[in-house]
């Protein structure tokens, strides 16, 4: 269950292994040109909210994209471990031969890697971890740990977050009792 908390939500941008459909995974891999110039862009798209913290995953994808958008929010930057991208063991560097579908059904686990299980429940602790810093918070992290999550906000596990993604989590409340999320600067 996550904390009903308000947060903003970014996936690091695109990287060479994105671009070409290798999984990444714990491998750190940098941001390539394009993915500086989405996180450049997203900054622009987030002047003017009240963020009071960004919690960054450790892989230098996910930081750097932080600290670019840092430029313009101008607080506290937490690095948390947990934050990292599920662990895809001797997938990783590969491109998604089906395993990947079946790794998130529960029905295969690579060599090395942890089990899905384990990644949602390391992802749920992260993400309340982040949100009880001063906020609202920023999370600045992957494509899969938002995956592992977004079951909480009723999406379909088949819509991937694009690179450099923002998006605002509201709690469910009074008014809504669900989750509502709505894109910062994704159409």
């Amino acid at each position: 269950m996550l904390h009903h908390k308000e947060f903003y939500y970014i996936r690091h941008g695109q990287t060479d292994w994105n671009a070409k459909g290798l999984m990444q995974g714990f491998t750190d891999i940098p941001l390539n040109e394009t993915g500086r110039k989405q996180a450049y862009e997203a900054a622009e798209a987030i002047k003017g909210t009240k963020i009071r913290t960004i919690c960054a995953s450790p892989l230098g994808r996910a930081l750097e994209t932080a600290e670019i958008l840092n430029q313009v929010l101008n607080c506290e930057i937490v690095i948390l471990d947990d934050l990292k991208e599920a662990g895809f063991g001797v997938q990783e560097g590969l491109v998604d031969d089906g395993w990947f579908t079946a790794w998130k059904d529960g029905e295969f686990t690579p060599e090395g890697a942890e089990t899905r299980q384990e990644f949602i429940q390391r992802a749920t602790n992260a993400v309340n971890t982040a949100i009880d810093y001063p906020g609202p918070v920023l999370i600045a992290a992957h494509g899969g740990l938002y995956g592992a999550i977004k079951h909480y906000f009723d999406l379909p596990d088949y819509e991937p977050l694009p690179n450099c993604a923002l998006c605002h989590h509201t709690p469910p409340n009074a008014k809504n009792p669900l989750w509502l999320r709505r894109f910062v600067n994704k159409d």
